[in-house]
């Protein structure tokens, strides 16, 4: 496999055209599955049922069609993406990304504002797909060995990704339009690593409006810090607890601090709190305490944990610190909700953007979630709206025995694990390719 120093520089084609048409409603479902408090109950994190709603006007779906012969779907003029933005300051993101780009025109015409991608995603747009032909047979057969040709094909969809999101960043001056990029999973917990493949990554693509994604592991803090000394811009992903998220804005800080610039307004960052993924586990340690109390309490996790972290960021973005680097022109570390989908079917199919809305945040959703908060999501600033609520629910998980510490580390290791079997099916996948091609590996 080759290093990081070992990869050539990716070249610079041109973007390429795409069809768009409108798909028909008619072949959406009928029916979807509404959410509904308990009657006399007024609390977003009450216990819930469901119901079915028939005849539900369904728009026309946002959903990227990798290199369908129909193209993507048509966008709506104006959705609630774009009131999300401008009447809450929540910029809408897409967490997907595969060839052609240019399908991601009618999801930017609709209020998407950015894009963040990651080694599961590569994985199935590039196994999928035959966009990526073309390119590979050339990369292999002029040298580069499989890994090496994987990051070139990245790094073309990426460098054409952020100049269709340019203009976002120049009109908010730097503050949206971005596109993420991973470092390989497999340098997790490599500190040194990380951090000279975050330089070599933020080299080769070149533009000012990418994002490198350093994982929230405790190797790589360090990392996260180093990066951001360096003037490169970072989306720190697979923050799943408050306690490491802490440790991840004070890495920002340190790494700002540290950088010795005098205008620090280039260099921005997101965290990226996961979300779905927290329900997911502590919904199983509910189930097998099996109390009354304890399943009450399904589904409610994740969210507030959520309205904790960003309690936590209002506190450490303000302040004597912060304000001296305000001074030099720094902008706040935006939370970013990641994993958003539902993975529950039970839950509605928003539970995971509709109550994490508040300003300075960023919500990237991938098709599920975002086709159905633009189909019948509701814009209004939720996400601090009640906060006591949410510490009594983290306080009556920890009082049913749920070690947040453990959940926090598990997750962690899921998600890498995860990123890392996906990167490795992908070059699995791409040497297959290579030999149906009648290509040598190096």
């Amino acid at each position: 496999m080759a290093t990081v120093s070992k990869l050539s520089n990716p070249s610079t084609a041109a973007l390429s055209s795409t069809s768009v048409n409108t798909r028909s409603s008619s072949s959406l479902p009928k029916i979807f599955i509404g959410f509904h408090s308990k009657t006399g109950s007024t609390s977003k994190f009450s216990s819930s049922h469901l119901s079915l709603r028939n005849n539900h006007a369904f728009r026309a779906p946002l959903v990227v069609k990798c290199s369908a012969p129909g193209g993507n779907g048509s966008a709506a003029k104006r959705t609630t993406l774009h009131d999300l933005y401008e009447q809450e300051g929540q910029s809408p993101w897409y967490d997907n990304l595969c060839r052609p780009v240019t399908d991601l025109l009618p999801l930017i015409a609709s209020g998407v504002r950015g894009v963040t991608s990651n080694p599961a995603i590569f994985q199935k747009a590039i196994s999928s797909s035959n966009a990526y032909n073309d390119q590979f047979r050339e990369l292999v057969q002029s040298g580069n060995d499989i890994e090496a040709a994987y990051w070139e094909l990245v790094i073309k969809d990426i460098q054409d990704a952020c100049k269709l999101f340019e203009s976002i960043y120049d009109e908010t001056d730097g503050g949206d339009g971005y596109v993420s990029v991973e470092v390989s999973p497999r340098l997790a917990d490599d500190t040194n690593g990380t951090v000279e493949a975050a330089k070599w990554l933020h080299k080769v693509v070149n533009r000012p409006n990418v994002y490198i994604k350093i994982p929230a592991t405790a190797p790589c803090i360090p990392s996260i810090k180093e990066v951001i000394s360096n003037g490169i811009s970072v989306n720190v992903t697979l923050i799943f607890s408050i306690a490491r998220y802490e440790a991840v804005i004070d890495a920002y800080l340190d790494g700002l601090e540290a950088s010795g610039l005098s205008d620090l307004s280039r260099v921005t960052s997101v965290a990226s709190f996961f979300v779905s993924r927290v329900d997911t586990l502590i919904d199983k340690m509910l189930e097998k305490i099996g109390t009354p109390e304890a399943l009450d309490l399904r589904g409610k996790a994740a969210v507030a944990q959520a309205a904790l972290a960003y309690k936590l960021y209002q506190k450490k973005f303000s302040g004597p610190r912060w304000e001296a680097l305000v001074k030099k022109g720094a902008k706040k570390q935006r939370l970013l909700w990641a994993s958003t989908s539902v993975k529950n079917p039970a839950y509605p199919d928003t539970l995971y953007v509709a109550p994490l809305i508040g300003p300075d945040t960023v919500s990237t959703m991938p098709d599920q979630a975002l086709q159905a908060f633009v189909d019948h999501g509701s814009v209004s600033r939720t996400i601090d709206s009640n906060v006591s609520e949410a510490e009594g629910i983290y306080s009556a998980l920890e009082k049913l025995g749920i070690d947040w510490s453990y959940v926090g580390n598990q997750l962690e290791v899921e998600g890498v694990d995860s990123f890392k079997k996906s990167f490795d099916s992908l070059l699995d996948t791409l040497q297959e390719k290579a030999n149906s091609l009648n290509l040598v590996s190096l």
